[in-house]
């Protein structure tokens, strides 16, 4: 059955807008099993994937949603072959120096999280110019989680909060979940709402683990190049069917 639109938007009406997700978080798998399946570098799949997180971004930005954080690249991922990260490296440099005129005419804020001081320089400074030129902007927050270990972050919060009460700031008594919250990453986005995992796999691979405490998952056996907005449809409409109960009855 083909997707049916609002008239002043192209979100579909079963879409209900106020029970969209505010923050949908992406765990972007299959990029190297959809170029082998076609017989194609795992290179091609990783440019393709660029592409749908491009089209997933403008969808979430014309449907109302007004956060989405990728993993586009995690600590274990240096493990991959050395050939492929060097493509991945100078993939996003490219990608970001090509498409940043296109985030500040969509109003984009872009922010990368994670431990970016041990990227390529170049790729560096391609982060700072385009996290800089965005941050004023009013639209959607776009989170790319580059060099992200979701067990890092916590063990970086802790040492941060332990720093405060070894320098008399605070005492053990006073670190709340709110304060804890207040050094991570995504500090200014809140939780997401909904964690979309493309190729089926069931897990969550060291991402946002603090953040995910409460997140719907919804789990898709479709590859990510292949996970166009007739899957993320479905996704939503999978989403607004659950009872958020946050451990309530």
């Amino acid at each position: 059955m083909p997707t049916q639109h609002c008239l002043d938007s192209d979100r579909p009406t079963d879409l209900l807008p106020e029970r969209l997700p505010t923050h949908v978080a992406v765990i972007m798998d299959g990029n190297g099993r959809w170029a082998a399946k076609r017989g194609l570098p795992r290179i091609v799949g990783h440019r393709k994937g660029v592409e749908t997180l491009k089209s997933l971004l403008r969808c979430c930005d014309r449907w109302g949603i007004k956060a989405l954080t990728a993993y586009a690249f995690s600590t274990e991922n240096w493990g991959r072959p050395t050939a492929e990260v060097d493509f991945l490296m100078a993939l996003f440099e490219r990608v970001l120096r090509r498409e940043l005129n296109e985030l500040l005419e969509e109003n984009v804020r872009i922010r990368f999280v994670g431990q970016l001081g041990e990227l390529p320089e170049s790729l560096q400074a391609e982060i700072c110019r385009a996290m800089t030129e965005t941050e004023q902007n009013k639209g959607i927050c776009f989170n790319v989680a580059t060099n992200y270990g979701g067990r890092q972050e916590i063990i970086q919060a802790c040492q941060a909060l332990a720093q405060q009460v070894k320098d008399g700031i605070l005492t053990p008594a006073e670190i709340t979940e709110e304060r804890f919250a207040q050094h991570l990453y995504t500090q200014d986005v809140g939780d997401p709402d909904l964690l979309i995992r493309t190729s089926g796999e069931m897990r969550i691979s060291n991402f946002l683990l603090w953040q995910l405490a409460y997140a719907e998952m919804y789990v898709t056996p479709t590859l990510w190049p292949d996970f166009d907005e007739e899957e993320f449809h479905q996704a939503l409409i999978a989403y607004q069917q659950r009872h958020r109960r946050f451990g309530k009855l």
